[in-house]
């Protein structure tokens, strides 16, 4: 009997790694797909003009200098926005809070959020941002729908972060006569720190690539310059593709533009998690010092 238990078990264990090999390669060729795609219609549209160029004649002609610097822009202000207010909202539910029904729901409760489709947290952002509050179709109308889309992102990634520091840490720091708060400052976030990054990062990268809450609250198709103030309009690289790919009306002529600007988009996206798996590497490497 034992060693029939012992079979079955064996049999399942290589069914799974069969299946979970089979879903990787399937999943990773997608990928690979896609990006040999996008590089091979994209590539002869990058130049150094194209990235450093204004739109000209319709988006027909030029570059996408004010979408990049537009995307940089309301992705900085996100980062402003939602990582110091989800850090110290992971603060208080993991150190402070009691673990309560009023917790459980908090916590369930931004679960779901992350989940919530982002059209609505666009129009969440025109009517409470751009109408109620005043801000109007802005760039700080736009920074602060992503930071509220990402804000579940960062609460989640910072807590699991928190809650992988051993509790010996927080017992050794309240026993040698520090106060609580010393104790999380000095022990605890220097542990918790690389995955507090890599969560912000890749809640970053996932807001610097949506489409519908700036469409709504902020970005414009066409702008002869950069915003100067919060208070302006921007250009994005999601929605300047969108137009591209779907409501130009010389689809045609600019489709090649449209396969540049998403190689562009994907490239900025990499390298933010790339970041975020440099900003994990080091802090790593700090600790095991």
């Amino acid at each position: 009997m034992v060693n029939l238990k012992e079979k079955s078990k064996k049999r399942k264990s290589i069914v799974w790694i069969v299946l979970s090999t089979f879903f990787m390669i399937a999943t990773l060729s997608v990928l690979v797909y896609f990006l040999i795609f996008l590089i091979r219609n994209g590539i002869n549209a990058i130049s150094w003009d194209f990235i450093t160029d204004i739109p000209r004649k319709n988006m027909t002609e030029g570059g996408i200098f004010p979408a990049i610097v537009g995307t940089f822009y309301v992705a900085s202000l996100t980062v402003l926005i939602s990582v110091p207010l989800g850090i110290s909202a992971a603060i208080y539910l993991n150190e402070y809070a009691s673990q309560s029904l009023i917790v459980r729901l908090i916590r369930l409760s931004i679960r779901n959020l992350s989940g919530v489709p982002s059209i609505v947290y666009g129009l969440f952002g025109l009517g409470i941002f751009a109408a109620t509050l005043g801000l109007g179709t802005s760039l700080l109308s736009s920074a602060l729908t992503l930071a509220i889309m990402s804000l579940p992102w960062v609460i989640t990634a910072s807590e699991e972060a928190l809650k992988a520091v051993p509790n010996s840490f927080r017992e050794a720091g309240l026993a040698l006569g520090t106060t609580k708060w010393q104790t999380i400052r000095f022990l605890v976030l220097p542990y918790a720190l690389p995955g507090m990054a890599t969560g912000s990062v890749l809640a970053l990268a996932r807001a610097a690539g949506e489409t519908a809450p700036i469409i709504l609250t902020g970005a414009a198709f066409f702008l002869p310059h950069l915003p100067r103030s919060v208070n302006d309009r921007f250009m994005a690289l999601p929605y300047h593709l969108y137009i591209l790919a779907t409501q130009h009306n010389r689809l045609d002529l600019v489709r090649p533009l449209a396969y540049g600007t998403a190689l562009v988009l994907i490239a900025m996206v990499l390298l933010l998690n790339m970041i975020a798996i440099v900003l994990r590497y080091r802090a790593r490497k700090k600790q095991e010092w």
